[in-house]
């Protein structure tokens, strides 16, 4: 089957997942066509059975704002048309199902028939859904799309609750090559960042205020009052500049490691005790998810679709948003009893493979093929 796969190519998660959908896919034999404005983080390089189309974009005087949704509409037009494509499936509402809407209506004039599948990650319903001025859109590209598919339960209810739409909602949840066993500490890694008796704990993300990086650096620092301890930030943001003023606010500068955004985040993980995520919302927690994969226990706030990945009690601790003295009590407590910490890490890798692509894979490719062979 040809697919064209449209989404952000950045560090966030729905661009994380919607690149190593279409790679797993195109390992199946399926040909993939990524279209967005640069290629892909997680891409990588040269791959059998994938394609990228940069969708260009040009400066014109009359516009303020370039307008990147008549553009990418045209594109997935052009893409669809001159390589046969047999489906669209597009990660984030907005603006990707309203340019595949345009963009079918387009073909649909032209002869050609060609369905989209649109996927919802969560800040497109969850905070950017919200706003008045996007909801009639957002309601009007769910409702048109052939078929819908949400990353969690959470999410789900979400939209039902926001939209005016009764359509059909597959829950497919994010996936994650988990491994098969622990890994062994690669000791000779991890001692340029801490000494044998610390503890690594560590958080990934965009740094925006819903992931409250603030929160971590105080559960971190609460932590590293009873266990000794180093804090890996991996990403950048527009909360970096605060976050590194509390830093030097709480005197932790020399505790607190900053490396940037990082394309292979399971370097970091490979070496970390604990997984700091205690965010405002999360639709699915994808980085827990990364986490868990090599064996990392989840602290983490109980919003959004957390639970349905982080299980209490199991692979880590829940607890209220913004309740950083019980999340730094949780952590203490397990990395204070070894025995029990070291079952977390074996609880977090058995439920990681619960998440494993071979498991998703499937459901994605049961939906193409129902839009493909029978409807269209």
């Amino acid at each position: 089957m040809k697919i064209g796969i449209v989404l952000y190519p950045t560090f966030g998660g729905s661009g994380v997942v919607a690149t190593e959908l279409g790679k797993a896919l195109a390992k199946k034999g399926h040909e993939i066509h990524f279209i967005t404005y640069s290629q892909p983080v997680r891409l990588g390089s040269f791959r059998e059975n994938i394609y990228y189309h940069e969708v260009a974009l040009s400066d014109y005087p009359l516009f303020e704002h370039q307008p990147y949704e008549t553009i990418l509409a045209s594109k997935m037009v052009d893409v669809v048309k001159y390589e046969k494509l047999n489906l669209l499936h597009v990660h984030y509402a907005i603006p990707h199902a309203s340019a595949a809407y345009m963009a079918q209506q387009i073909l649909r004039s032209q002869g050609i028939e060609i369905p989209f599948v649109t996927t919802l990650h969560g800040t497109d319903i969850t905070l950017v859904g919200k706003d008045p001025s996007f909801e009639p859109v957002i309601t009007f590209c769910i409702n048109q799309s052939d078929a819908i598919t949400a990353v969690s339960q959470s999410l789900k209810d979400d939209t039902y609750s926001h939209f005016n739409t009764d359509r059909e909602i597959h829950v497919i949840p994010n996936f994650i090559d988990s491994k098969e066993n622990l890994l062994e500490i690669d000791y000779v890694k991890r001692r340029r960042y801490a000494n044998d008796d610390e503890r690594i704990l560590c958080h990934i993300s965009n740094f925006r205020k819903v992931k409250r990086v603030e929160d971590v650096l105080k559960i971190f620092a609460l932590v590293n009052e009873q266990v000794p301890s180093k804090l890996i930030f991996a990403g950048d943001g527009p909360e970096r500049n605060n976050l590194e003023r509390l830093c030097r606010e709480l005197n932790l500068c020399g505790r607190v490691i900053f490396v940037g955004k990082v394309s292979d985040t399971s370097h970091v993980l490979e070496m970390s005790d604990l997984f700091i995520l205690p965010s405002e919302t999360e639709s699915f927690g994808l980085a827990a998810l990364e986490a868990m994969a090599v064996g990392v226990p989840v602290i983490s706030s109980n919003t959004g679709g957390i639970p349905e990945v982080n299980l209490q009690g199991e692979t880590g601790f829940l607890s209220n948003v913004g309740n950083v003295e019980e999340m730094a009590e949780n952590a203490i407590y397990l990395l204070k009893n070894e025995s029990l910490f070291q079952q977390f890490r074996l609880n977090s890798l058995k439920r990681a493979k619960v998440f494993s692509l071979k498991n998703v894979l499937p459901l994605y490719e049961d939906i193409y093929d129902r839009l493909v062979k029978i409807k269209w």
